[in-house]
Order: structure tokens, then C-alpha cells, then sequence
């Protein structure tokens, strides 16, 4: 007997002390060494976009790894090569902490073209508004001092 199974996740990471440090020219590399942690870890990236100090991220995580391993390995993973590959050479590494919305299969398609239009919806809202608001409503209660 199989198992059947969905773990979607909107994921949400940015920068130590928020710099803009995520080159756009190079996003598409970062995007897809990103991309690569995700596969290796059998698990299904739907779809990924950011900002010069953040990253979205929907993700399908594999039943077998635990959030926080995924998300450490990942964020891990990705500032050792940032730092090593020369092309985001002001990047000194990933805030602690991110944050993690799980997604009903119906709610997929909002979440995939909000994502697509991150360069666009941040022209009107900064990051420190824009994470505020999914925190609120996402029902999580905020922590004031991690935006300090």
C-alpha cells in the first residue's frame, strides 16, 4: 500500500540585518543552487522569487524531513555557496529564523502568483510590512523584537 501525501509550505527567509545583498543579476543562480538542495532532499520547489534582502519560496517538503532540518540545511547550504561563489560579495549570511506558512492545495495558485510578483508588490510595501502582515494573517503572534 502507498502513501499519499502534500506538505506544501510558503517559506520566507531574508538577509542578516535585512541588506541588500541577493544581486538581481545573479538571483537566478541563487534561485537554482536553491533549487538543487531542494531536489536532493526529494522534496518539489513550485515556486521560488525574491528581492535584493529576501526570499519566497512553495515548496512540497518530503514527509521524511523535519522543517527545521530542511530549512537549516537549506539556509546553510545556500550562504556557504553565496559566500564562496563571488557573485553577492556583500552577503555576510541569513538572519536567524524564517518563516513557515503551511498552504491548502486550494490556496496554491494564490500563493504561486503572489510569489511571481515579489519585484512588483515590493515597490509599494517593504519587507518588514510585507512579513508583519503574513504573520498576522497566518494567526501567528508577533515578536516585535525580532524586527528590531
Amino acid at each position: 500500500m502507498s502513501s499519499y501525501r502534500q506538505n506544501l509550505h510558503h517559506l520566507i527567509f531574508h538577509t542578516k540585518s535585512n541588506q541588500l545583498t541577493i544581486l538581481e543579476e545573479y538571483s537566478k543562480d541563487l534561485y537554482n543552487y536553491l533549487w538543487g538542495i531542494i531536489k536532493n532532499k526529494n522534496s518539489k520547489l513550485i515556486q521560488i522569487n525574491g528581492v535584493e534582502n529576501h526570499i519566497h519560496l512553495l515548496v512540497d517538503i518530503h514527509s521524511s524531513i523535519a522543517l527545521a532540518d530542511f530549512m537549516r540545511d537549506l539556509k546553510s547550504s545556500s550562504s556557504i555557496w553565496m559566500k564562496q561563489s563571488k557573485k553577492f560579495p556583500d552577503f555576510i549570511g541569513w538572519a536567524e529564523g524564517y518563516g513557515s506558512f503551511t498552504v491548502s492545495y486550494d490556496h496554491k495558485d494564490q500563493v504561486i502568483g503572489y510569489i511571481k510578483k515579489q519585484k512588483i508588490h515590493h515597490t509599494k510595501e517593504t519587507f518588514e510590512d510585507e512579513y508583519r502582515r503574513v504573520l498576522k494573517e497566518n494567526g501567528v503572534e508577533l515578536d516585535e523584537k525580532f524586527f528590531l
